[in-house]
């Protein structure tokens, strides 16, 4: 067999990959074919190939190539073991795919490659060498890692503010191991809900705007007994921002160009339609949800800027985590 050596920055994104929160079959065979296409020379083989191969096959291959481009292993195989046991502590992994999982990655070597900002889940991994628990590495470090709970919701304002009012609210996500994710829509939703609640071991969470009856019907009779679902009592999750909390974001990000009042917030219409129209007439740059988040979060700085519902929904995470543990 004849290949190239990966380069530092394909090792790195290659464990990078691998601890990622996804599915474990696709990121395992992601990286491994990955590693075997661009860097195995002789023999050839094709990506068609590739798809009909054993998983213990490509494991070997990408084992050997990636362990050639690092320092020799000392033999300590910590870390895959932790990992293995972790991704089937949180997915429905078949005896397939622990082929994938039996693999022995020179992760130590791997993680003394010097990179000056590292992705959460690569500190997290560097803390597996030693025999601390998962748990408390993740209360002691706020490596987030392990996940231990999934929030779906329908959109990136949520993937931006969840975190931020969660920390605010003494429920810190990287703390607690909370992974939240924006599924883009509310039909989006309900299929990666399907997904997920197909795929993991841990609870979810649902998210809904409250227009998405129709898309509650559907998760109901598929949702698991450690699920959970939250409807938006009225409106989207924007309308949940407290009108202090958007006249003061507002004001501060545009001080030099304009500014608002209570009085120019329309009470017939929801947050989102009042800012389209807000940024329209006072000439801003057109109104972005993820933009406006950003800004948001930034002049997000105490429990007053959180409304009554957002505590609401963080008293059910913490009940259904209570729940979970006895």
């Amino acid at each position: 067999m004849k290949y190239k050596q990966l380069t530092e920055q394909q090792i790195i994104i290659s464990i990078d990959r691998l601890t990622r929160f996804k599915n474990t079959e696709d990121k395992y065979l992601r990286v491994f074919k990955d590693i075997i296409l661009s860097n195995l020379i002789t023999p050839v083989i094709k990506k068609s190939e590739l798809e009909n191969m054993d998983y213990l096959e490509i494991t070997n291959l990408a084992e050997t190539i990636f362990n050639a481009s690092l320092p020799e292993s000392d033999g300590d195989y910590t870390i895959n073991l932790r990992l293995k046991d972790y991704e089937n502590s949180i997915y429905n992994n078949n005896k397939e795919v622990q082929k994938l999982l039996e693999n022995k990655l020179n992760y130590k070597s791997a993680l003394n490659i010097q990179e000056i900002s590292r992705p959460i889940n690569l500190r997290w991994l560097n803390l597996l060498t030693g025999d601390l628990p998962l748990e408390e590495i993740r209360t002691k470090y706020a490596t987030r890692f392990p996940i231990s709970k999934v929030i779906l919701a329908e959109g990136i304002t949520e993937e931006i503010l969840l975190p931020k009012f969660g920390r605010l609210l003494g429920y810190d996500f990287d703390k607690n191991g909370i992974q939240v994710i924006g599924a883009g829509g509310k039909n989006q939703v309900v299929k990666t809900y399907y997904k997920l609640a197909e795929e993991l071991k841990i609870p979810i969470f649902v998210l809904l705007d409250n227009d998405a009856g129709e898309n509650l019907a559907q998760i109901t009779p598929k949702l698991r007994n450690i699920d959970k679902v939250h409807l938006i009592s009225s409106g989207e999750f924007e309308d949940l921002l407290p009108a202090s909390l958007i006249l003061k974001t507002i004001n501060y990000e545009f001080k030099n160009f304009a500014t608002i009042t209570n009085a120019e917030f329309n009470p017939e219409l929801s947050a989102v339609a009042n800012l389209v129209e807000i940024f329209r007439l006072k000439g801003l740059h057109e109104f972005k949800k993820a933009d406006f988040a950003q800004k948001v979060e930034e002049n997000l700085f105490d429990e007053n800027d959180i409304s009554y519902e957002i505590k609401l929904i963080f008293n059910e995470l913490a009940n259904m985590a209570q729940n979970i543990n006895t």
